[in-house]
């Protein structure tokens, strides 16, 4: 069975933050995501990581002036020297939590800018992250949005994110992998997984259209899952949903899954 980490950031909205980690460990969950941990102290967030013996998995690079809408600043011309402070801050906060994957946003569309020009700032800065996160031994991840949910967004199909960790070529540059996001732009999910395995280095799950639980919507989830585990897929499994209602109360889907890997005489 896939190992699943709780994105603390879309789901246990039901408790302030930092008592999210207590609610997710015991619901289960070994590891936990993030969007962003900067508005907190450091030592509440590895206190708790500590405390309910949680792998802290993933967080995002500073994205700019997020609430202003800025979505990642690594494709934006002449914000490079902004990037590069942004890369210090979140590899500091990745050394003290523990935390082995970062997520580089890309950002939006620029339209003073042709797109060749904002491809190569992003080229440029990713291959800036990547030289700084090997010295830590963490892999910068990169990951194509949907166009429905983050209009403009840089980065929306797989082939074009494979194609800049290759044109970039460092070992610890890959794709975060989002079947949500990815069911939405293109499909043939299943085959993806299969052709990029290599070059994946996170992915993450959200039932569609609703972004809600993966037992919600049109993806055969279990299928995927198994299917994972016959690739050998050893990487983490972010839960980036919505719950439809009480956290803790839609987590059927995780359970079933379970009981159904034990029925099958293969406990994962």
């Amino acid at each position: 069975m896939p190992k699943f980490a709780a994105n603390l950031t879309t789901m246990y909205n039901e408790v302030d933050f930092l008592d999210r980690f207590s609610v997710a460990a015991k619901d289960g969950f070994k590891g936990v995501e993030f969007l962003f941990p900067y508005s907190f102290l450091l030592g509440d967030i590895r206190a708790r990581l500590e405390q309910f013996n949680l792998t802290q998995v993933l967080f995002n690079c500073p994205p700019g002036d997020w609430s202003a809408g800025e979505r990642g600043i690594a494709c934006l011309p002449g914000r490079e020297e902004e990037f590069r402070r942004g890369m210090e801050r979140a590899l500091g906060y990745a050394h003290v939590l523990g935390n082995k994957r970062l997520h580089v946003m890309a950002g939006l569309f620029q339209p003073q800018y042709e797109p060749a020009q904002q491809r190569e700032v992003y080229l440029n800065n990713l291959a800036y992250a990547a030289q700084q996160a090997a010295r830590h031994d963490i892999t910068i991840v990169i990951e194509p949005i949907n166009p429905r949910d983050m209009p403009g967004y840089f980065l929306n199909r797989q082939d074009d994110a494979h194609a800049i960790c290759k044109e970039v070529g460092a070992p610890n540059l890959k794709v975060l992998l989002d079947l949500y996001h990815c069911q939405i732009v293109e499909g043939d999910l299943a085959t993806k997984i299969k052709r990029d395995l290599h070059a994946i280095g996170h992915m993450q799950i959200a039932g569609v259209p609703g972004r809600n639980e993966p037992d919600l919507g049109e993806v055969n989830y279990p299928y995927l899952f198994r299917l994972m585990d016959e690739l050998g897929y050893d990487g983490w499994v972010g839960c980036e949903y919505r719950p439809k209602g009480a956290t803790s109360d839609g987590l059927t889907w995780i359970n079933s899954w379970l009981l159904n890997s034990t029925r099958d005489g293969v406990r994962r």
